[in-house]
């Protein structure tokens, strides 16, 4: 059963799956940026399989499917209206991406030599349950391309968020600016969560060997950690076996 905010996601974009296709047609952001990364590694690495999860309409499956054609390439998104745009206008194949969520996801373990998300774990309240579920799945790499909270605004507020953070006041921090709900509703993009990829970096480390991480958005500041730098990172973590 969903929760209202999950709810209220749900039907944000059932009601603009149309209009969420057309926004990413042509798009150049950071994550066709990373995209591309990620096509290149399946081309390094010799991956044979990728889960694309939160395909939304399609996005990620009709650039695999293009770039790699003897790729096994499906996807997982909980919003009907977004798959039937993905098979009617981005062309991906009827059965590709399956309905159902990334906290449950409905494969068996090791079912793919790759998991990766483009922009879905702000969306989530419990973007590390999301991650768990994509390092069972997968055989050899994970990526995430997705937001970092400590590159928003000046440098001021990037030390002093990074700061709230660290102390471990940022639940009481965020439930106060949300006014109690937890999350944010913004115009165009629905129910969103304060999250950064470095937020599941332990996931991660307890699964992969190497981890590296891709900034797919410049930076306007510059600082001396890299943790203040792009709002968007492509985190990329592989086994070595």
């Amino acid at each position: 059963m969903r929760t209202t905010a999950e709810q209220r996601q749900h039907d944000f974009y059932t009601a603009t799956a149309e209009e969420y296709q057309q926004g990413w047609a042509g798009d150049t952001g950071p994550h066709s940026t990373a995209l591309a990364f990620v096509s290149s590694m399946i081309d390094g690495y010799g991956y044979r399989s990728v889960l694309d999860v939160g395909s939304g309409t399609g996005r990620g499956p009709a650039h695999f499917l293009a770039r790699h054609p003897s790729l096994e390439v499906r996807g997982i998104e909980p919003v009907r209206a977004m798959i039937d745009q993905a098979e009617r206008v981005s062309g991906v194949p009827a059965g590709c991406i399956v309905e159902g969520r990334g906290q449950a996801l409905p494969f068996a373990d090791d079912s793919f030599d790759v998991a990766c998300e483009f922009g879905i774990l702000h969306h989530v309240p419990d973007p590390q349950t999301v991650v768990a579920e994509m390092t069972r799945v997968a055989r050899r790499a994970v990526f995430m391309s997705d937001a970092n909270r400590f590159a928003l605004g000046g440098r001021l507020a990037r030390a002093v968020r990074y700061a709230i953070y660290r102390s471990g006041a940022w639940p009481v921090f965020s439930w106060v600016r949300t006014r109690g709900r937890g999350y944010l509703v913004l115009e165009g993009d629905g129910v969103c969560y304060s999250y950064s990829v470095y937020d599941s970096l332990p996931v991660l480390e307890r699964w992969a060997d190497r981890i590296f991480l891709v900034p797919t958005a410049p930076s306007p500041v510059g600082w001396f950690h890299p943790l203040f730098g792009s709002v968007h990172v492509l985190v990329c973590a592989v086994r070595d076996s």
